[in-house]
């Protein structure tokens, strides 16, 4: 869901930029234009936590961050969430229709310093024609299934479409979504593959007014309440979620926004029931903080990796931000 903030923030996000005023290395070109995939270009810079303001709890541990640039009308703004696919690589969607993949620049120490081989393609409707319409291409969610198919979920036109395999994207076929009465802008903003409480396999959706919903190919069953107070906290609203990869639940990650230029994220565990655990990572005001939608978990050595997607809106007072955390 986009949440744009004025052009006078532009300041504020003057103030949390810590990166150097060089970039980093350039993205390394896709090796390859085919299947619908084409070259995404972007300077990058590297962004540290900033000022105060971002606080951690015991045991997470900040482990590099970037500033995706790209120029007027580029496929890699507006991302809304991203997932890992693996061998270091990972995907992306945009609220404007648009995939984006790519491969995660770590150095030595496994800390996130750039991105290489970025590639976009448009997402299509049923009958294989481009998404050209907001209210058709307004993705806010990702999910990539233990079968290997990518799924993703819209507001607007609420609904979650497959995309068949990264592999091989073909055109859309409808995969079960939740029977709620989302609002225009407030739907499924959380989607994450794994099993369900009942061990099946199958997908988990958020709403961003609240609720959780397991789906599998049979259907969606509510896991929580309806409403969860939990989820809402406060002024805080879901935008993103992916399945802990040590199977202790879901990472969700919650977004406040308080008109004219206070934006700020969190990051906090999701149980099978529904209800959610203390704040793991808080981003804010004065330090590096954004419109953070999306979120991607892995294990690497006794660590659980987390990578932190902000969505731009295309705007000019905002960033495309990735940060890595790690969790023990």
């Amino acid at each position: 869901m986009r949440r744009r903030l004025p052009r006078l923030a532009a300041a504020w996000a003057a103030l949390a930029l810590t990166a150097c005023a060089a970039t980093l290395g350039p993205p390394q070109p896709s090796l390859s234009d085919e299947d619908g995939w084409s070259f995404a270009a972007a300077a990058l810079k590297p962004v540290g936590l900033g000022l105060p303001g971002a606080v951690l709890a015991p045991g997470v541990r900040f482990a590099g961050g970037i500033e995706i640039v790209a120029g007027l009308g580029s496929p890699l703004h507006g991302l809304s969430d991203l997932k890992l696919s693996g061998d270091g690589g990972f995907v992306a969607v945009s609220d404007a229709g648009d995939l984006v993949r790519g491969v995660l620049r770590l150095d030595a120490r496994g800390r996130l310093i750039g991105l290489d081989r970025l590639a976009s393609r448009e997402l299509t409707l049923e009958d294989g024609r481009p998404i050209a319409s907001k209210i058709d291409g307004d993705a806010e969610g990702l999910a990539l299934t233990r079968s290997g198919d990518l799924l993703v979920s819209f507001e607007r036109r609420h609904r979650i479409w497959n995309y068949g395999p990264l592999s091989g994207i073909r055109e859309p076929t409808p995969a079960p979504s939740p029977e709620f009465p989302f609002p225009d802008n407030e739907g499924m903003e959380g989607l994450s593959a794994g099993l369900t409480r009942r061990g099946e396999d199958g997908w988990r959706v958020v709403g961003e007014g609240g609720g959780v919903w397991d789906c599998t190919s049979g259907g969606c069953r509510g896991a929580g309440p309806t409403v969860s107070q939990d989820l809402l906290d406060g002024d805080y609203r879901p935008t993103g979620l992916d399945r802990d990869p040590t199977g202790e639940g879901w990472f969700l990650v919650q977004r406040r926004y308080t008109p004219p230029i206070d934006m700020r994220a969190r990051v906090r565990r999701l149980s099978a029931e529904g209800t959610v655990g203390p704040v793991l990572i808080e981003l804010k005001l004065p330090g590096t903080t954004d419109n953070f939608e999306g979120v991607a978990a892995e294990r690497r050595g006794q660590a659980t990796r987390l990578y932190l997607l902000s969505d731009d809106n295309a705007n000019p007072a905002q960033r495309t931000l990735l940060l890595a955390f790690d969790i023990r």
